[in-house]
């Protein structure tokens, strides 16, 4: 048989959903959905319930679900079979059972031209389940993204309301094949999710510990209600670590102190500097900085990133998550405070600054050789102009990367942008 990305895919989710802690599958038999279903049969791991039935089918994963608390992998070829687990989709909705339906579709060209069993799958179960997903036909170059579905969709099956979960998985012919090499997996779980509500528990706070007590760290603080009123513990903590905070202008958390780094975006363009501080673990406030530079270097730290948001919003845009903290940011890392070496013991946070000092000079000399109006020059004074309890609104796309990029640390600044969808 030949190998194919549609076998290869198909046998990492199985694998990752394993690692969850899955061990049932009930499989409604198809023709399209063949790669999942042999991926599926072929671990031991896994109990198979094959029932023609879609709907005995469905009702079935459900009871599974309701009886041991793990969401149970339903699975169905494509067209009206999935419609038949409509109802229990419904009742997993309602009565709150986690679930991860699966239902085969035909690929993009097949959609709107007539094709044999082929019906409209894309968010088929509108409102009544907790997350959908449709990652397109398995391409190669998408395969690190790959566990992180499977783990997503348990994750978010049993989360503060547990309900159901739909991938639709468009498949190409051929439709059976071998897998080649698996992306590389974690011995936990590729993507682990602990709610902390008011504290974390002992025994969740003792593995965040064990995560972050590292010397090679960060902390990366984006925008967000919940960090600018944590910015001053969240630098405490950053102290107390020897880390530095890549401190985004909207996070409260770009001021004048020691571990404050405003120019990160420089300072990871600085091939040497970058590939030198290469960080073991990142811990991430709030959503994402602008800079693309930054993303780009994290991504190949291959570091273990752990987010913190304060409710059940996901924010993993590159799908490389170890660990989500669903807790208040302030109150986390008052529980942190104490139980943590790091780097403080060593030359790691010095430096940073030192980075931070000498990227903010060459901004200066840049700046001052460059004479007149420029983009950069503008962001540059206008944030450090503005009077102490001012406020700054900053357009998408280029004025919020040129305060990003140029504007220096200070106090008594709120900076606010419409970065929600980005829109310009």
């Amino acid at each position: 048989m030949p190998v194919t990305p549609a076998a290869t895919f198909c046998t990492t989710l199985v694998d990752e959903w394993i690692r969850a802690g899955v061990r049932h599958a009930v499989v409604a038999p198809g023709s399209r959905s063949t790669p999942l279903a042999i991926a599926l049969a072929a671990r031991e791991e896994l109990e198979i319930h094959v029932l023609h039935d879609e709907r005995a089918a469905a009702f079935t994963a459900l009871g599974i679900g309701l009886d041991t608390g793990v969401p149970a992998i339903l699975l169905c070829t494509s067209g009206t079979a999935a419609a038949h687990f409509h109802a229990a989709v419904i009742e997993a909705h309602q009565a709150e059972v986690p679930l991860v339906v699966c239902t085969a579709d035909r690929p993009p060209e097949l959609r709107d031209v007539g094709a044999a069993q082929t019906i409209d799958q894309l968010r088929l179960f509108g409102p009544a389940v907790r997350w959908f997903h449709d990652p397109g036909v398995p391409e190669e170059a998408q395969a690190s993204r790959w566990r992180t579905i499977a783990a997503r969709s348990v994750i978010e099956a049993t989360s503060a309301r547990p309900g159901p979960v739909h991938l639709n998985l468009p498949f190409r012919e051929p439709l059976v094949g071998e897998p080649s090499t698996l992306p590389v997996a974690r011995d936990d779980g590729w993507t682990t999710s602990v709610r902390g509500g008011a504290h974390l528990e002992a025994a969740a706070l003792d593995a965040v510990v064990r995560r972050l007590d590292r010397q090679r760290g960060v902390i990366i603080a984006g925008g967000g209600t919940g960090v600018r009123r944590a910015a001053g513990a969240i630098h405490r903590l950053a102290a107390q670590l020897g880390w530095p905070v890549l401190a985004d202008p909207r996070s409260g958390c770009r001021v004048p102190t020691p571990t404050t780094v405003a120019a990160f975006d420089a300072i990871v363009r600085h091939e040497r500097f970058a590939s030198d501080h290469t960080p073991e673990v990142i811990l991430r406030f709030g959503t994402p900085p602008a800079s693309k530079v930054l993303e780009q270097w994290v991504d190949r730290s291959g570091a273990d990133e752990i987010q913190v948001v304060p409710n059940d919003r996901w924010l993993d845009p590159a799908q490389r998550l170890a660990t989500r903290l669903v807790a208040d940011p302030s109150t986390l890392c008052e529980q942190l405070d104490g139980q943590l070496v790091g780097a403080s013991r060593t030359p790691w946070g010095a430096r940073w600054r030192r980075a931070e000092h000498r990227a903010q000079g060459a901004i200066d000399r840049w700046m001052a050789e460059q004479g007149g109006l420029t983009e950069p020059a503008v962001a540059r004074v206008v944030v450090a102009a503005i009077p102490d309890g001012g406020r700054l609104v900053v357009s998408s796309s280029m004025p919020v990367r040129d305060v990003e990029w140029f504007g220096a640390a200070r106090d008594g600044l709120v900076v606010h942008c419409n970065r929600g969808a980005n829109g310009i």
